[in-house]
Formats: structure tokens, sequence, C-alpha cells
């Protein structure tokens, strides 16, 4: 009897360590099949690989003794293959992207960032900066899969939620990396090379988080999921089987080898379709004008600081302006979703006013031999672009599906990037003009004020325009009155 107890006990005790063990199982399978699982796995990647504390100092480190370059080898010689990279790959890793479902290219991006900051570290002649270069404009190209990866994951209800905390994550990422190179720099509580190193360990854990992400089942192009409504012999058989009636049944379809030129026509046909409203022609150029003045001016500000305060001579504070760069910036794209402006009227009369004021900005860092001149410049400069981007990018959205409107975005960062590699060829590149740091400031100054010129002329003719036709309707309603 006792015998028979004791394996009635134990055998009791073993169900019960399954049971728990099971439910933990499913607790487990249930969070990773959440939304929260794949986001959170997201803004872990997202944070790790944008904190870079030596980012804001890269120019003093690579003219200084650790890698001894001259300004003119940074600024003609290695700088301009990055836009020249970005621009080889943006179209392939684009539809690479999309085809293989995100996540590898997520993956492939972090693996590229490593390599990247690899090289920084132990590397110092101008060919092996140059292949450094090359690397990280297959990392800016490779960003859109981080941006478009949780659309695909995540239910269509919880799209604003994932993507508020993917992009605010990496804003804090970029803040964090600033202020802690700040302090570790300001402080002296470690050398160059030894943030290299802490950031190698940053982007190892980034890489980890990478590899964790599941992998998508669809894509917005290539492996689309279909919704299509049941037909009546379907739904009789789903209530014979004793399953609840769904008005919709949802198909995934994977393009294959031969529907690839298909796709690519679509693509072709949407691009034509949107572009022809001529309200989203305006203001994808001006995005792209705009975002090929705001990369230039980016790249190089830290060569201008140099410039104008050399590192080795005198503290430097490039850390903490970026951090309040960021933030301001933010905070001033944050805050214009609250404005009440009809900017369907008013927006590209913005367009131009605030492009004055950022060409404004940049003229006076050049002009004035001040560093902190050129700090409180950088940052006004960086929250008007912030400031217009956003504007440009809910007027554009508005009208879009979630598909043309990655199309149009990633259209539109197309053209920058022609403007921008025509531009470096030009004036940065030593095969070109070669131009010193100050002269291109210059440029870039007529730049923006150029784009102020026409899109101020333009906004003038469109308030001109909806006055004229309110102006009309009023008389017409007063005509019928009478």
């Amino acid at each position: 009897m006792r015998k028979d107890r004791k394996s009635s006990t134990l055998t009791n005790t073993t169900h019960l360590k399954q049971a728990e063990k099971q439910q933990k199982m499913e607790a487990v399978k249930s969070w990773r099949s959440d939304w929260r699982y794949p986001t959170t796995l997201l803004c872990i990647y997202g944070f790790f690989s944008t904190v870079k504390p030596l980012e804001p100092f890269l120019i003093p480190y690579l003219t200084g003794p650790d890698k001894n370059l001259t300004t003119e080898q940074v600024n003609n010689q290695i700088f301009p293959v990055w836009t020249y990279s970005y621009l080889s790959v943006l179209v392939p890793v684009f539809l690479l992207t999309d085809w293989l479902r995100y996540k590898p290219v997520v993956v492939f991006q972090c693996v590229m960032l490593f390599i990247t900051t690899a090289m920084i570290l132990w590397t110092k002649t101008v060919p092996a900066m140059q292949a450094m270069q090359f690397f990280y404009g297959v990392v800016t190209a490779s960003e859109v899969a981080y941006f478009s990866y949780i659309y695909s994951v995540v239910d269509l209800k919880r799209y604003r939620k994932a993507t508020s905390y993917s992009r605010s994550v990496q804003l804090l990422g970029y803040t964090v990396g600033s202020v802690l190179g700040q302090l570790l720099v300001s402080f002296d509580l470690m050398s160059y090379n030894n943030i290299m190193v802490f950031t190698l360990v940053l982007t190892g854990i980034a890489l980890l988080s990478s590899c964790l992400l599941p992998m998508p089942e669809q894509s917005m192009f290539f492996h689309r999921r279909h919704t299509r409504q049941k037909t009546a012999t379907e739904a009789t058989k789903s209530n014979r089987d004793g399953t609840v009636d769904a008005t919709e049944h949802i198909s995934r379809e994977s393009v294959g080898a031969e529907g690839c030129s298909q796709v690519l026509l679509q693509l072709w046909r949407d691009f034509c379709q949107c572009y022809s409203s001529r309200q989203l022609l305006y203001w994808s150029l001006w995005w792209a004008m705009a975002t090929c003045g705001y990369n230039q001016t980016v790249n190089y500000v830290q060569v201008l600081w140099e410039h104008v305060q050399p590192s080795q001579n005198f503290s430097i504070y490039n850390g903490g302006v970026e951090a309040v760069s960021n933030l301001l910036s933010a905070a001033t794209s944050y805050g214009i979703g609250f404005t009440e402006v009809r900017w369907e009227k008013w927006g590209e009369l913005a367009l131009g006013g605030f492009s004055g004021l950022g060409a404004a900005a940049l003229f006076l860092m050049t002009s004035i031999n001040n560093i902190w001149v050129c700090y409180t410049s950088y940052v006004i400069f960086k929250c008007l672009y912030m400031l217009l981007i956003t504007i440009a990018m809910y007027q554009i959205a508005a009208d879009l599906t979630m598909e043309r409107y990655a199309l149009v975005f990633g259209a539109n960062n197309f053209g920058a990037l022609v403007l921008q590699t025509i531009i470096t060829s030009v004036v940065v590149d030593s095969g070109g003009l070669g131009l010193a740091i100050i002269p291109q400031f210059t440029i870039y100054s007529s730049y923006f004020s150029v784009i102020a010129v026409l899109f101020s002329l333009r906004g003038l003719f469109t308030i001109w325009k909806f006055d004229y036709t309110l102006w009309l309707s009023i008389g017409q309603a007063s005509s019928q009155v009478k």
C-alpha cells in the first residue's frame, strides 16, 4: 500500500511539473508571438547600434596622433567615398531588403557596422579608410531594413506605437552616445582607441539582438499578404467543421522569379501615379534638395569645427552640441504635430522661409570665426531641417498607402543622394575642385538660399491661388443667391 501511495504521489508530482513546464512554454510562446517581442528586440538593436561615443569626435581622432591623417585627406579623399558607396548600393539594397524579408538585411547591416568600427580602430592608411567609408555607405543604405521590419511583424493597429518606439530609441541612442562621448573626452576617462573598443562591444550586443529577431512571413512588395472574401461554399464548409464564420481569408503570396518583373512594373506604375500629383511633386522636390544639403552639412561640419578651433589646442564640445541638437530637433518635430496650420496653403511658403533661415545659419558659420557661433548655428540649422522634413512627411503621407509611401520615401532619398553625389564630386572630391572647408560651406549656404527663393515664390503663388479660388467661389455663391 505504501509503495502504491508513493508511486501515485510521484506520478502526481511528475504530472504537476509537466503541466507547469507546459504552462511556462505556452507563456513564452505567447510572449514571442505578441507584438512586444519583436518590437523590444528591434529597439534593443536600434539603441546599441546608434550609441557611438566617438562619432562627434571622429575628425579629431582621424587627424590626431592616433591616425595622423591630414584634414585635406579626410575631407577631400576619404569622406566622399561614403556618398558614392551609398548611391551605388541604395537601389539593390532596397529591393533585396523586401525580397529577403528584412531580417537578413538587418543582421547584415550590423555585421557591416562592426567591420566599419573595427577598420576605424585598426587601420591607418587612406585606402583602408576609403574602404571603411564604402562599408559605412552599405550600413547607411541598409537602414531601410530597420524602419521597414516592424511593419511586417506588427498588426496595423500597432503601427504607430511600434514606429514611435523604434524611432525614439534611435534618437535616444544617438543622444546617449553623444553625451557619453563628451563626458569620456572632457574628463579624459578613456582614450580614443579605448572608446572605439567600447563601441565594438556595444555593436556586438546589437548584432546578438538582431540575430534573435523573428523572421517575418511577409513583406511589402515581393511577399505580400492578400485578403480576399470567402465564398459561400467555403463558409458552409467552415460551419460543418465547427469553426466560426469569417468574412475574410488571409493568404500569403510569394513572388517567384517570373513575378519579379511584374512587381517592378507595378512599382513603376505606382511611381508615375504618385508623382502625377503636382503638390506631392513640389514637396518631394524640396525633400530631395534639402536632404542633400543637410547631409552635406552634417557630414562635413566637424571639419569646419576643427578648422575654427583645432582640438589639439582647445577643449571641444562636439558631443554636447550633437546631444542638444538631437533633443531640440526631437522636441521641434514633436511639437509641430500639435499646430493647427493649413499646410497645403502655407506649407510651401514655410519651406522657403525656414530654408532661408537655415541658409543664414550656415552663412554665420563660415563668416564668423567663433566656435560658439558655429555650434549655435548648427543647432538652429538642424532644428529647422527636422521641423520642415516632419511637415513634408505629414503632407506626403496623407493620401498614400504604406507601400506607396515607402516607394516615395525611397525615391526622394535617392534623388537627394544623386544631387549629393554631384555636389561631392564637383565641390569636395580631390578629383574635382577639391575646395577647402570654408568655400564648401559658402556653397552650401548659397544652395539653401536658392531653395529659399524658389519655394518662397512658389508659396506666394499657392497662397494667391487659394485666396483667388475662395474669392471666385464666394462670388459664385452670392450670384446664385441673387
